[in-house]
């Protein structure tokens, strides 16, 4: 509510024509190399943010706001946005742009100038959820980084590259199944939730975008550390084509390799594209004294 008791006026959403303007006036020529895809579509945000769940009782983590589309929406339904941008230009601009386009919003919005990937924290209120369209060549590590970062996101919805929605939300098995797949899941209850066609965005992209939505769950238990683990899952991946006795034989002799499988009750011949989370932790357990030695 506005102070005279009145309902304030929503933020008024980027089209195609805003966001071109917006670029021109700061100068900006999109950056390949930054994955720096702008959306152009209202519709599309506001569907982003009716798929995040996002309510007024959310501090939401936005990576990578570039010129503010979905910052916008954000802004009118959730408790406070902190947006991460590393591109200064875009950094500079975008508070200008919440204050002419949601002033009766702009104390709802903080901006971090900085690269996502070397946040160590986060200022303000704990983030409760995380929604951003985030760059393409960096998505993954960006998310597992902000998921073990901070353990106060209780859920999130990303716009990512099609394949890696699809490699993320994988289940044990198949075709896409890997190391995303793993270590997102250490972390969270990961699902697609919808697709993103590569129209809506400016310039536009030579990959469609997929969205995946995930809600925070415990790790499995387990005595190793979450590294520990993770090089368990990085040993499985490095050669698909081999079965867990052949690849975990970089991190321990065959014999010791062997005696974790028997005692995880695993073939030595599965693959780790057949494990589970819960599998890898299991075997993380029987290994990682041999590891630390």
């Amino acid at each position: 509510m506005a102070s005279d008791g009145s309902t304030p006026v929503g933020p008024r959403l980027l089209g195609p024509s805003d966001v071109r303007a917006l670029a021109t006036g700061i100068g900006l020529r999109p950056s390949k190399q930054r994955g720096q895809n702008f959306v152009i579509d209202a519709n599309t945000v506001r569907r982003i943010v009716r798929v995040a769940g996002v309510g007024f009782d959310d501090v939401v983590l936005e990576v990578g706001p570039g010129l503010g589309s979905l910052t916008l929406a954000l802004l009118g339904v959730a408790k406070h946005v902190v947006a991460v941008e590393v591109d200064e230009r875009l950094a500079r601009a975008l508070p200008t742009t919440v204050t002419d386009r949601a002033p009766a919003y702009s104390d709802r919005f903080e901006l971090v100038p900085a690269d996502a990937m070397r946040l160590t924290q986060v200022p303000g209120p704990a983030p409760t959820a995380l929604v951003a369209n985030l760059p393409y060549n960096v998505a993954v590590p960006v998310l597992l980084h902000l998921l073990a970062l901070l353990p106060s996101l209780e859920r999130g919805l990303v716009m990512v590259q099609a394949e890696v929605a699809d490699r993320l939300a994988a289940p044990p098995g198949s075709r896409t199944y890997g190391v995303p797949s793993v270590k997102a899941a250490w972390y969270a209850d990961l699902r697609r939730a919808g697709s993103v066609s590569r129209s809506v965005f400016w310039p536009a992209p030579n990959v469609d975008s997929g969205l995946v939505s995930f809600v925070r769950r415990e790790p499995p238990t387990t005595t190793a550390s979450r590294e520990e683990v993770f090089a368990v899952v990085d040993a499985a991946f490095a050669q698909r084509r081999k079965g867990l006795r052949a690849a975990l034989r970089v991190l321990a002799p065959v014999d010791r390799v062997e005696a974790a499988l028997e005692a995880a009750g695993l073939a030595g011949s599965t693959r780790g594209e057949q494990l589970g989370v819960e599998d890898f932790a299991r075997l993380a357990d029987e290994l990682a004294p041999v590891v630390r030695q």
